[in-house]
Protein backbone atom coordinates (compact mmCIF):
# COMPACT_ATOMS: atom_id res chain seq x y z
CA UNK A 1 0.00 0.00 0.00
CA UNK A 2 1.47 3.65 -1.01
CA UNK A 3 1.32 5.96 1.74
CA UNK A 4 0.50 9.57 0.63
CA UNK A 5 1.88 12.64 3.03
CA UNK A 6 -0.91 15.49 2.86
CA UNK A 7 0.15 18.98 3.95
CA UNK A 8 -2.02 21.97 4.18
CA UNK A 9 -3.06 24.00 7.75
CA UNK A 10 -6.67 23.56 6.56
CA UNK A 11 -8.36 21.02 8.11
CA UNK A 12 -11.44 20.70 5.76
CA UNK A 13 -8.82 20.01 3.09
CA UNK A 14 -6.91 18.01 4.59
CA UNK A 15 -9.67 15.53 5.58
CA UNK A 16 -11.22 15.68 2.18
CA UNK A 17 -8.25 14.64 1.03
CA UNK A 18 -7.87 11.91 3.23
CA UNK A 19 -10.99 10.94 2.38
CA UNK A 20 -10.68 10.18 -1.73
CA UNK A 21 -7.42 8.55 -1.21
CA UNK A 22 -8.04 6.39 1.72
CA UNK A 23 -11.04 5.41 -0.70
CA UNK A 24 -8.94 4.57 -3.10
CA UNK A 25 -6.59 2.53 -1.39
CA UNK A 26 -3.87 4.84 -0.25
CA UNK A 27 -2.48 5.18 3.37
CA UNK A 28 -3.20 8.50 4.34
CA UNK A 29 -0.39 11.17 7.00
CA UNK A 30 -1.52 14.51 7.29
CA UNK A 31 0.41 17.82 8.69
CA UNK A 32 -0.42 20.99 9.00
CA UNK A 33 2.79 23.13 9.18
CA UNK A 34 6.61 23.10 7.47
CA UNK A 35 8.09 21.59 10.28
CA UNK A 36 5.46 18.70 10.87
CA UNK A 37 5.48 18.13 7.21
CA UNK A 38 9.53 17.71 7.36
CA UNK A 39 9.37 15.22 10.44
CA UNK A 40 6.58 13.33 8.83
CA UNK A 41 8.57 12.46 5.87
CA UNK A 42 11.44 11.81 7.70
CA UNK A 43 10.36 9.61 9.93
CA UNK A 44 7.77 7.51 7.07
CA UNK A 45 9.39 8.08 4.44
CA UNK A 46 6.12 8.57 1.99
CA UNK A 47 5.65 7.50 -1.80
CA UNK A 48 4.41 10.80 -2.52
CA UNK A 49 3.56 14.60 -0.92
CA UNK A 50 0.70 16.53 -1.46
CA UNK A 51 1.86 19.75 -0.73
CA UNK A 52 0.25 22.88 0.21
CA UNK A 53 2.77 26.39 -1.03
CA UNK A 54 1.07 28.88 1.58
CA UNK A 55 2.02 27.04 4.92
CA UNK A 56 2.26 28.48 8.36
CA UNK A 57 6.26 28.79 10.04
CA UNK A 58 7.33 27.43 6.94
CA UNK A 59 6.07 27.29 3.37
CA UNK A 60 5.85 24.82 0.77
CA UNK A 61 8.24 26.44 -1.46
CA UNK A 62 10.89 26.23 1.70
CA UNK A 63 9.73 22.27 2.34
CA UNK A 64 10.11 21.32 -1.22
CA UNK A 65 13.94 22.84 -1.22
CA UNK A 66 14.14 20.74 2.55
CA UNK A 67 12.96 17.83 0.82
CA UNK A 68 14.74 17.88 -2.38
CA UNK A 69 18.29 17.95 -0.22
CA UNK A 70 18.08 14.41 0.32
CA UNK A 71 15.01 12.67 -1.18
CA UNK A 72 13.19 12.29 -4.61
CA UNK A 73 9.86 11.68 -3.39
CA UNK A 74 7.20 12.69 -5.74
CA UNK A 75 5.64 16.13 -4.75
CA UNK A 76 2.42 17.77 -6.05
CA UNK A 77 2.02 21.23 -5.20
CA UNK A 78 -1.74 22.71 -4.23
CA UNK A 79 -1.58 26.46 -4.76
CA UNK A 80 -4.67 28.76 -4.29
CA UNK A 81 -2.32 31.47 -6.01
CA UNK A 82 -2.68 32.45 -9.54
CA UNK A 83 0.86 34.02 -9.59
CA UNK A 84 2.39 31.61 -12.53
CA UNK A 85 5.41 32.29 -11.22
CA UNK A 86 5.23 30.81 -7.99
CA UNK A 87 4.19 27.29 -10.02
CA UNK A 88 7.17 27.68 -12.16
CA UNK A 89 9.66 28.35 -8.62
CA UNK A 90 8.25 25.07 -7.36
CA UNK A 91 8.39 22.99 -10.60
CA UNK A 92 12.02 24.34 -10.58
CA UNK A 93 12.99 23.37 -7.60
CA UNK A 94 11.84 19.90 -7.80
CA UNK A 95 7.89 19.47 -7.45
CA UNK A 96 6.49 17.36 -10.01
CA UNK A 97 3.13 18.33 -10.54
CA UNK A 98 0.64 21.18 -9.22
CA UNK A 99 -3.08 21.58 -8.78
CA UNK A 100 -4.99 25.17 -7.93
CA UNK A 101 -7.06 25.28 -5.53
CA UNK A 102 -9.99 24.88 -5.38
CA UNK A 103 -9.97 21.37 -6.90
CA UNK A 104 -11.72 18.23 -7.70
CA UNK A 105 -10.61 15.32 -4.82
CA UNK A 106 -11.08 12.88 -7.79
CA UNK A 107 -8.91 15.10 -10.04
CA UNK A 108 -6.47 15.04 -6.87
CA UNK A 109 -6.44 11.19 -7.02
CA UNK A 110 -6.17 10.92 -10.65
CA UNK A 111 -2.97 13.20 -10.39
CA UNK A 112 -1.81 11.06 -7.31
CA UNK A 113 -2.18 7.99 -9.33
CA UNK A 114 -0.50 9.72 -12.27
CA UNK A 115 2.89 10.61 -10.56
CA UNK A 116 3.21 7.73 -8.99
CA UNK A 117 2.93 5.38 -11.93
CA UNK A 118 5.30 8.25 -13.78
CA UNK A 119 7.73 7.14 -11.30
CA UNK A 120 7.07 3.67 -11.44
CA UNK A 121 7.10 3.25 -15.09
CA UNK A 122 9.83 4.81 -15.78
CA UNK A 123 11.37 1.81 -14.21
CA UNK A 124 10.28 -0.80 -16.68
CA UNK A 125 11.13 0.70 -20.08
CA UNK A 126 11.79 -0.92 -23.34
CA UNK A 127 15.49 -0.51 -23.14
CA UNK A 128 17.23 -0.73 -19.67
CA UNK A 129 20.08 1.69 -20.33
CA UNK A 130 19.95 4.87 -22.58
CA UNK A 131 23.66 5.83 -23.72
CA UNK A 132 23.69 9.36 -25.44
CA UNK A 133 27.11 11.52 -25.76
CA UNK A 134 28.81 10.94 -22.48
CA UNK A 135 25.64 10.39 -20.50
CA UNK A 136 23.89 7.28 -19.15
CA UNK A 137 20.68 6.79 -17.90
CA UNK A 138 19.78 3.27 -15.71
CA UNK A 139 16.19 3.09 -16.40
CA UNK A 140 14.90 0.36 -14.04
CA UNK A 141 17.12 2.38 -11.10
CA UNK A 142 16.62 5.72 -12.01
CA UNK A 143 20.09 6.06 -12.32
CA UNK A 144 22.04 9.33 -14.25
CA UNK A 145 25.55 9.68 -14.81
CA UNK A 146 27.53 12.09 -17.33
CA UNK A 147 30.64 11.59 -17.48
CA UNK A 148 30.94 9.00 -14.91
CA UNK A 149 29.70 11.99 -12.48
CA UNK A 150 26.36 11.19 -10.68
CA UNK A 151 23.37 13.29 -11.24
CA UNK A 152 20.27 13.54 -9.34
CA UNK A 153 17.16 13.57 -10.66
CA UNK A 154 13.67 13.47 -9.93
CA UNK A 155 11.33 11.10 -11.60
CA UNK A 156 9.72 13.85 -13.93
CA UNK A 157 13.09 15.07 -14.54
CA UNK A 158 14.70 11.77 -15.44
CA UNK A 159 11.74 11.00 -17.64
CA UNK A 160 12.02 14.00 -19.27
CA UNK A 161 15.68 13.44 -19.52
CA UNK A 162 15.30 9.91 -20.78
CA UNK A 163 12.99 10.87 -23.42
CA UNK A 164 15.14 13.31 -24.92
CA UNK A 165 18.58 11.21 -24.36
CA UNK A 166 16.83 7.92 -26.41
CA UNK A 167 16.13 10.04 -29.88
CA UNK A 168 19.13 12.27 -29.97
CA UNK A 169 18.40 15.09 -32.87
CA UNK A 170 15.02 14.36 -32.38
CA UNK A 171 13.28 17.66 -31.99
CA UNK A 172 10.15 17.66 -29.11
CA UNK A 173 7.88 19.94 -28.94
CA UNK A 174 7.05 20.92 -25.17
CA UNK A 175 3.27 19.13 -25.58
CA UNK A 176 4.79 15.79 -26.61
CA UNK A 177 7.15 15.99 -23.85
CA UNK A 178 4.53 16.29 -20.87
CA UNK A 179 3.05 13.39 -22.92
CA UNK A 180 5.98 11.56 -22.09
CA UNK A 181 6.03 12.35 -18.53
CA UNK A 182 2.52 12.34 -18.20
CA UNK A 183 0.88 9.38 -19.76
CA UNK A 184 -2.75 11.41 -19.77
CA UNK A 185 -2.95 14.96 -20.35
CA UNK A 186 -4.64 16.56 -17.41
CA UNK A 187 -3.81 20.37 -18.92
CA UNK A 188 -1.33 21.47 -21.14
CA UNK A 189 0.73 23.37 -19.06
CA UNK A 190 3.51 23.93 -21.63
CA UNK A 191 5.69 25.90 -19.50
CA UNK A 192 6.13 23.12 -16.66
CA UNK A 193 8.13 21.93 -19.34
CA UNK A 194 10.54 24.73 -19.31
CA UNK A 195 10.75 25.03 -15.85
CA UNK A 196 11.43 21.32 -15.47
CA UNK A 197 14.17 21.51 -18.64
CA UNK A 198 16.13 24.51 -16.54
CA UNK A 199 16.34 22.12 -13.36
CA UNK A 200 17.62 19.04 -15.91
CA UNK A 201 20.55 22.07 -16.92
CA UNK A 202 21.02 23.02 -13.78
CA UNK A 203 21.96 19.30 -12.45
CA UNK A 204 23.61 18.19 -15.77
CA UNK A 205 25.03 21.42 -17.07
CA UNK A 206 28.56 22.48 -16.61
CA UNK A 207 27.35 25.50 -18.03
CA UNK A 208 23.89 25.84 -18.00
CA UNK A 209 23.74 29.05 -19.86
CA UNK A 210 25.81 27.60 -22.20
CA UNK A 211 24.12 23.82 -22.72
CA UNK A 212 26.21 20.55 -24.42
CA UNK A 213 23.23 18.26 -23.51
CA UNK A 214 19.81 19.63 -23.98
CA UNK A 215 19.57 22.20 -26.98
CA UNK A 216 16.78 24.61 -27.29
CA UNK A 217 15.06 24.63 -30.77
CA UNK A 218 13.66 28.50 -30.72
CA UNK A 219 10.03 28.33 -31.30
CA UNK A 220 9.62 24.60 -31.49
CA UNK A 221 10.72 22.82 -28.55
CA UNK A 222 14.08 20.58 -27.46
CA UNK A 223 16.25 18.05 -28.24
CA UNK A 224 19.87 16.09 -27.31
CA UNK A 225 22.33 17.29 -28.93
CA UNK A 226 23.73 14.63 -31.63
CA UNK A 227 26.62 15.98 -32.86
Amino acid sequence: MKTILVVDDEARITQLARDYLEHAGFRVLTAGTGPAALAAARAEQPDLVVLDLGLPQLDGLDVTRALRKGSGVPIIMLTARGEETDKLVGLELGADDYIVKPFSPKELVARVRAVLRRAETAGRPAAEMIRAADLELDQPRLKATAAGRPIELTPTEFQILAALAAQPGRIFTRAQLLDAVRGVAFESYERAIDAHIKNIRRKLEPEPRQPRYILTVYGVGYKFNDQ
